[in-house]
């Protein structure tokens, strides 16, 4: 096998899972907020927890150095796959497993819809990161990738329009949908927007930002997510991130059960 190149083994076990499970959790460390030592901590928790694997990113002010030394470590602490989430091309990292190759699909500025992918996709293939494509729509306030990205938010009364961007990545050939409501949103995802985008699309539909709660996860699974993303709450309740965690999951496997039920 050529350098660069690796059969798509997250991919895989991430439509396993799905196909097992019903819907998944995916824990958001941001590596500009805690030690290595820590993050491997929340990782080792948050598989405790029953998630089914480890995001890195959201942080604006990170060295190359620093977030290596943070996903090696969750690395050695936990044997979940670890999914880049980059906001930059700072946030790549030869040590992790894969990458949300994401789009900003609703940012008006053209280097977050392909410039920047551009960039650093030939990092992705040297790093040989497997790389997971992904449509990122970003709606409400969007908090700061919103901000960073100069996103036209979608407004939160208009799912339709969320859909036809959901749509659009599909057609691309984009594997993966994200509903971003942003970091330290005070609601999540309204549940109509991600009933229409669910509805609308037959990849799977991530849902991530103001989700707090078991009830939270459950209201957005329930309404069509596929995978459910937390990070403020690990952020928010360090001392207690385990039991809010097994909250957050237990949420979004009884709404996964009531799926296949058809409740």
């Amino acid at each position: 096998m050529s350098k660069g190149k690796r059969p798509r083994r997250v991919e895989r076990y991430l439509q396993r899972e799905l196909q097992r499970k019903g819907a998944l959790h995916m824990a958001l460390i941001d590596p500009d907020k805690c030690t290595p030592s820590k993050a491997a901590e929340i990782a080792q928790v948050a598989k405790c927890a029953g998630s089914a694997a480890i995001m890195i990113g959201g942080s604006t002010g990170i060295t190359q150095e620093e977030l290596d030394a943070v996903v090696k470590a969750i690395k050695k602490s936990c044997r979940l796959p670890v999914i880049l989430f980059p906001g930059s091309l700072q946030g790549l990292s030869r040590y992790a497993d894969a990458v949300w190759f994401l789009s900003v699909l609703n940012s008006t500025d053209p280097y977050y819809i392909t410039e920047a992918q551009a960039l650093g996709a030939i990092l992705v293939k040297k790093y040989g990161l497997e790389a997971l494509p992904l449509g990122y729509i970003i709606v409400g306030e969007g908090g700061a990738a919103g901000y960073f990205s100069r996103a036209a938010a979608v407004p939160l009364d208009h799912p339709e329009i969320a859909a036809l961007y959901a749509l659009a990545a599909q057609y691309m050939g984009m594997r993966f949908v994200y509903l971003e409501r942003g970091s330290g949103a005070l609601s999540p995802v309204p549940p109509e927007m991600v009933g229409v985008v669910r509805r609308t699309i037959d990849v799977p539909l991530i849902v991530g930002g103001g989700i707090r709660t078991g009830r939270d996860a459950f209201a957005v699974v329930t309404s069509g997510a596929d995978i459910v993303v937390t990070g403020t709450v690990i952020e928010e309740s360090s001392e207690a991130c385990e039991e809010k965690l097994r909250e957050i999951v237990a949420g979004i496997e009884q709404a996964a059960e009531g799926r296949r039920h058809g409740k």
